[in-house]
């Protein structure tokens, strides 16, 4: 286990974490100090329990909107890709439609050119 010590609200705090990850544990102290600090020039010295539980509160509740969202963004998703296998589909069969009737145009073509040249009509395949 790596050690960290992190800063927050001028103190400092030992904090153990994976190998690789002490980067990145310094990094979410320090976002968690930038909540302290808002708070404690919002409201001065109201107690150190007081301000982290509030700073707590306020991550929780930052994580919460973000969760709100990646759920209405997943739902989004989740319609395109159903409209999107839809338009697929029907683009399929539009296709199935169009190659059956150049076919029969073509067909057609063929039986009238070969009346026109007095022979008789090759059958389509």
């Amino acid at each position: 286990m790596a050690q960290v010590t992190v800063t927050i609200d001028g103190k400092a705090y030992r904090m153990a974490c994976e190998e690789g990850q002490e980067d990145h544990l310094s990094d979410l102290a320090a976002r968690f100090d930038q909540y302290v600090a808002h708070l404690k020039g919002q409201f001065g010295e109201i107690g150190d329990l007081r301000l982290t539980v509030m700073a707590g509160i306020m991550v929780m509740d930052e994580l919460s909107e973000v969760n709100r969202r990646l759920k209405s963004l997943e739902t989004e998703l989740g319609n395109l890709k159903s409209g999107r296998d839809v338009a697929l589909s029907e683009q399929a069969r539009s296709e199935e439609a169009l190659a059956s009737a150049l076919s029969e145009v073509t067909a057609q073509i063929h039986s009238i050119a070969a009346k026109l040249n007095g022979r008789p009509a090759v059958p389509a395949n």
